[in-house]
């Protein structure tokens, strides 16, 4: 062995022995881990048993545990199995926790019975960042994205699926009809070998068609048509042209200045459009700024929402959703009426005017709808590019205008949309690749959401020590 860098002798003993807190350097990440703990209310924040009780054997304090939970999340280890190991063999986790090594039942039970409180917590570290003034700028990015839940696609259950296994189930049931039908016309002996095999089976098949229509029933009377077995909160959503997976949809707003989540939430809702005014104004809430602009992609577009986002002082800019299929098919959409605020009447590209004739109330919101005459339309040359019926209408909601303006501004910052996408979609790309393939480990709706917010966290924790440095951000929370 020589020439080589030696190292220690195993057995050899010190006189001394060395510190733990030798171990860890000054600018060690798990420093970070231990200063923000330690500054925490725990009573306040809502933990259970801050205070020991007077009998009984003694528990271990809540900030150890926060600790092993914030380390393990910062290091990508979720498991409360593979966090009472490292408590066992990390020197880091040994230093944080004082050689404590709780069992991993203490750990887990610990982040199922205070998942408030971790919630709490994460809002507390995006107060930290706040009081820093890392959020001057007060522009956010909203999107949506979807993380596997424990749930497969096997054990879910939604109409569709019911009624593909159910005509499974037949087909099976006519083949052994018909296996029955062809043991009858043959010879006595090879009869009567086969048709009690094939009764059993044709029974127990109509026994598990009952039971499927039974599902079925139970299917059909859920709200959204679906159940999942093992995690009956998460949904069957689609992935964005990669098929489908039981999910949940996770709603994060990204500071577009330094990425960081400053506002995240957790919903089995498949799609984003009911999504844009909570998140939007859970992160104004979080910013505590009157006003604050948004980003987001059209999957969020939707009238109602975005004026309540403006009522709300929030600024916001969403691409416009096409819907029509005039464009497609040669004729021409919405977006060549020219409409006259003044005059309240819209130009069609032959210059003719199209007044308001009616206005209803569909879905609670007051629609006004815009034809010319019967006879103008008629005789114009270009109605076989406009319409195919008797005359062109063109409906307009009753705030539209605040949609135009907004779209207005869009065009004036074409830049929005990249800055966007920059933003929202590298911590999404970070936090699936810290998850892993399984990304949740918990089950229910409560559960997943206490999950993810220390994801959110830890990328957070992350994000400010490469911004500012370990030994800095301990000094700016014990400041």
């Amino acid at each position: 062995m020589k020439r080589f860098v030696e190292g220690e002798d195993r057995s050899q003993s010190t006189l001394f022995p060395e510190r733990l807190d030798e171990y860890i350097a000054e600018d060690n990440p798990v420093r970070a881990i231990d200063a923000f703990v330690d500054e925490l209310n725990l009573a306040s924040l809502g933990f259970e048993r801050v205070q020991p009780q007077v009998t009984g054997r003694p528990g271990y304090h809540p900030a150890t545990l926060l600790k092993i939970y914030v380390y393990g999340y910062l290091n990508r280890i979720q498991s409360s199995r593979r966090l009472e190991r490292e408590t066992q063999r990390n020197v880091e986790m040994m230093w944080l926790t004082g050689r404590l090594m709780p069992d991993f039942k203490t750990i887990a039970d610990f982040r199922k019975n205070n998942g408030k409180a971790i919630r709490q917590v994460c809002r507390e570290f995006i107060e930290l960042c706040r009081s820093l003034e890392m959020f001057t700028q007060a522009i956010v990015a909203i999107d949506g994205s979807k993380f596997k839940a424990v749930n497969s696609k096997d054990r879910n259950d939604t109409r569709a699926s019911m009624k593909r296994r159910i005509a499974r189930m037949e087909q099976h049931i006519e083949r052994y009809m018909s296996l029955l039908d062809e043991a009858d016309k043959e010879e006595p002996l090879a009869h009567d070998m086969k048709v009690p095999e094939l009764e059993e089976k044709l029974a127990a098949l109509k026994e598990r068609m009952q039971r499927l229509k039974k599902r079925e029933r139970e299917v059909l009377a859920y709200p959204d048509k679906q159940i999942s077995q093992t995690d009956p909160d998460s949904r069957l959503m689609k992935k964005g042209g990669m098929g489908s997976q039981v999910s949940y949809n996770i709603q994060t707003a990204v500071d577009t200045e330094h990425k960081l989540i400053i506002a995240h939430d957790v919903t089995n809702a498949a799609v984003d459009r009911n999504q844009l005014f909570p998140i939007a104004g859970l992160a104004q809430y979080t910013l505590q700024h009157e006003e604050i602009k948004v980003l987001a992609d059209r999957g969020y577009y939707k009238g109602e929402a975005i004026k309540d986002c403006y009522d709300a002082d929030i600024k916001v800019l969403i691409p416009k959703t096409r819907t029509s299929g005039n464009r497609a098919a040669g004729r021409y959409d919405k977006e060549d009426f020219h409409y006259d605020v003044e005059a309240d009447h819209y130009r069609c590209p032959a210059g003719e005017i199209l007044s308001r004739r009616n206005s209803s109330v569909e879905h609670g919101m007051m629609i006004h709808t815009y034809y010319a005459s019967v006879v103008v339309c008629r005789d114009c040359e270009l109605k076989s590019k406009c319409t195919r019926g008797r005359e062109r209408r063109v409906r307009r909601w009753e705030h539209e205008g605040l949609l135009d303006a907004m779209e207005q501004e869009l065009r004036n910052t074409p830049d929005a949309m990249s800055v966007r996408s920059q933003t929202v979609e590298h911590p999404f790309g970070t936090l699936k690749a810290w998850m892993g393939s399984t990304h949740f480990l918990m089950k229910r709706l409560k559960n997943v959401r206490t999950e993810m917010s220390l994801h959110v966290l830890a990328y957070n924790l992350r994000r400010m020590i490469s911004i500012m440095g370990v030994v800095p951000l301990i000094e700016a929370i014990r400041a």
